[in-house]
């Protein structure tokens, strides 16, 4: 299928969620999803079946904390991976006030934003499969309601690729995405080949590079910001990280211009067994890990990456229930629901 009528396919429910409505969401779910769509959401989500599982499980709470709600494509790349299979990639933001508690989440009483990154594979015309990751953690922090370890990267609401082009991508991507199975290659050769000077960070990132990761790890700049706040505790607690070596586990890669995507559910497998990253003891176990991402290339090195983990996922395999905490941590809070007076009635001031 051309990626434009691929990309096509997703088109009513894009549209209906731009200026959400309970209704119009449900309708044009009904429409894009087919009634058996196997949906891998983030936790606390979980697996489920067919749109109505989808909206009641995901975009009815969603939709009853932020009643204006909107969603904001920053990115919607599209095309055939490798093995066979149609794919839809978008990276974007929900925003809407905050008027409603959300998953035990206290409601700030202001616009507040929520990075997605969904994935959808197409047959028939109709969405079968779907990987989708929410940055939850992204509205605790807003709520100032984080329950864990600080974290060390900056934190952000993403922007859109500075190119300015990514609902309009074009153009073949196999270069680019050479260019990003070249690097994760190379990044892979840490620790067991030598020094970091093996995995060649200065042949495939732009000196000025953006490294957007999730809420908890956060945002890091260049080289410098991308291994200190990310790269090095990261592997120091798992430096047996590989690529494409994982057996059972696969991911899904598609292209299009200097833009590469990449999902899988889960998509790496790792052992535990050093301490610190994110305040995280080393279990000495395996961790499965669940990463959606998406590069940009300018002037054939990578400019930006923005990168969501199931952190919420990552903590609940080491017996850590983050939403458990936050319900503990925010005990003499009030979450109930704001209420914001008219500005126009009489009395206002």
């Amino acid at each position: 299928m051309e990626v434009h009528r691929l990309k096509d396919t997703l088109g009513p429910f894009r549209k209906a969620a731009e200026t959400a409505t309970p209704e119009g969401i449900r309708a044009a779910l009904g429409e894009v999803v087919a009634p058996d769509a196997t949906l891998h959401l983030c936790h606390p989500f979980g697996d489920l079946v067919g749109p109505e599982a989808l909206f009641g499980t995901a975009y009815a709470p969603l939709l009853q904390a932020m009643p204006d709600l909107e969603r904001r494509d920053m990115i919607v790349v599209a095309g055939t991976t490798p093995q066979g299979q149609a794919w839809i990639g978008c990276m974007g933001t929900y925003m809407g006030t905050f008027l409603a508690p959300f998953l035990g989440i206290p409601p700030t009483g202001h616009l507040s934003h929520m990075r997605y990154h969904e994935f959808f594979r197409i047959e028939n015309g109709r969405v079968t499969q779907m990987q989708a990751i929410w940055d939850i953690p992204e509205l605790m922090m807003q709520a100032r309601a984080w329950p864990m370890a600080p974290q060390l990267g900056a934190f952000l609401c993403t922007p859109a690729p500075m190119s300015g082009d990514g609902l309009h991508l074009s153009g073949n991507g196999q270069a680019a995405l050479d260019h990003v199975i070249a690097m994760l290659t190379d990044l892979c050769r840490y620790p067991s080949e030598g020094n970091p000077e093996v995995m060649n960070l200065d042949r495939y990132w732009h000196p000025r590079f953006n490294w957007y990761g999730p809420a908890g790890i956060g945002t890091g700049r260049g080289i410098a910001g991308f291994r200190h706040w990310h790269q090095i505790p990261f592997l120091r607690a798992m430096p047996d990280r590989k690529l494409d070596a994982m057996g059972d586990l696969m991911s899904h890669w598609i292209a299009e211009g200097d833009v590469v995507a990449e999902t899988g559910w889960p998509n790496m497998r790792l052992t535990l067994t050093g301490g610190g990253w994110m305040g995280l003891p080393p279990s000495h176990g395996e961790v499965l890990l669940r990463s959606l991402d998406f590069w940009r290339l300018e002037g054939g090195l990578i400019r930006e990456n923005w990168v969501l983990v199931d952190l919420l996922d990552l903590y609940r395999q080491v017996g850590v229930d983050v939403l458990g905490r936050l319900a503990e941590f925010n005990k003499a809070r009030n979450i109930g629901p704001v209420t914001i007076p008219d500005p126009m009635a009489a009395g206002a001031r």
